[in-house]
């Protein structure tokens, strides 16, 4: 995997990360979702790479990067806290300012990224999301049904219990996610991810951190009208459920950013290893030069 690019740990400051880099170009971020890590990436990077530089890290509490201890607000797991590593990670790596995709979990990053640093963002991919407070604000008997791992995992202790009895079936190891589909290396990585009982908290966290200190900021940014300073892409999977449950997605994005486009991208949830050739034309007409 990521032939030509350099494999590190990096301290921002708050925690180290485990990141992967490479490419010649103008910088783009990679960010990646629950419960991936960076090396979902590994067909995807390589065609970036062709005209960007590509920094692909684990999210803190995921993979191999820092899981620090939480706290009874879950602030440590806080997408404001993720995007200041990220912030933190770019600028050590010489980049001021960069262009940032984030998928599932990683795309509430990268929109907290750039609403809280417009500075820095050039440009803001999102991968089949809409904005937390978005989506709690409009939480419905459907959303509640497909996305009951949302509120499952917020409770104390036991969505811990539940994965760690099992995690090869919550995870739908040798269904959905195997060796064929997701890459042998990618696979191992993930697979190492879900039985590490360390990862599977913190990425916990993160879902706990979504219902409280998240939806405040996202709803604090609303009441204020602050928006996303910078070209905004919205891509959703033609067969996920975005598009059941929130009809037009774009019309949820709008408010949120006045210079917006949208694709749909001939997969499922898990699009760059799904169809990584289309999903990299996608970023590639979108990116900054």
């Amino acid at each position: 995997m990521f032939e030509n690019f350099t494999l590190d740990r990096i301290d921002t400051g708050e925690v180290t990360l485990r990141v992967r880099h490479g490419g010649q170009g103008s910088p783009v971020l990679l960010l990646h979702g629950h419960p991936r890590t960076h090396t979902t990436w590994h067909r995807v990077a390589p065609l970036l790479a062709e005209r960007h530089t590509v920094v692909c890290p684990d999210l803190r509490g995921y993979g191999r990067s820092d899981k620090p201890e939480t706290t009874p607000d879950h602030a440590p797991y806080a997408k404001r806290a993720m995007a200041r590593d990220m912030l933190s990670l770019m600028r050590g790596l010489g980049h001021e300012r960069f262009a940032v995709v984030g998928h599932d979990r990683g795309s509430y990053v990268a929109f907290r990224l750039a609403m809280d640093h417009p500075e820095a963002a050039t440009a803001l991919a999102v991968l089949d999301s809409v904005p937390i407070g978005e989506a709690l604000a409009r939480c419905d008997a459907r959303f509640a049904h497909d996305w009951f791992h949302w509120f499952f995992f917020a409770q104390p202790e036991k969505p811990e219990r539940a994965i760690m009895a099992d995690p090869d079936a919550w995870y739908n190891v040798g269904r959905r996610n195997t060796p064929e589909r997701l890459g042998e290396e990618n696979f191992a990585d993930f697979r190492a991810a879900i039985h590490d009982p360390a990862t599977v908290r913190a990425m916990l966290e993160d879902y706990r951190a979504g219902l409280g200190v998240d939806r405040a900021a996202d709803d604090a940014d609303r009441a204020a009208g602050r928006t996303v300073a910078c070209p905004t892409l919205v891509a959703w999977s033609a067969h996920d459920d975005l598009e059941d449950i929130y009809g037009d997605v774009l019309a949820v994005w709008r408010p949120w950013t006045p210079d917006l486009r949208g694709a749909v991208i001939d997969s499922g949830h898990h699009m760059a290893e799904e169809a990584p050739e289309q999903l990299a034309e996608v970023l590639l007409d979108f990116l900054p030069r």
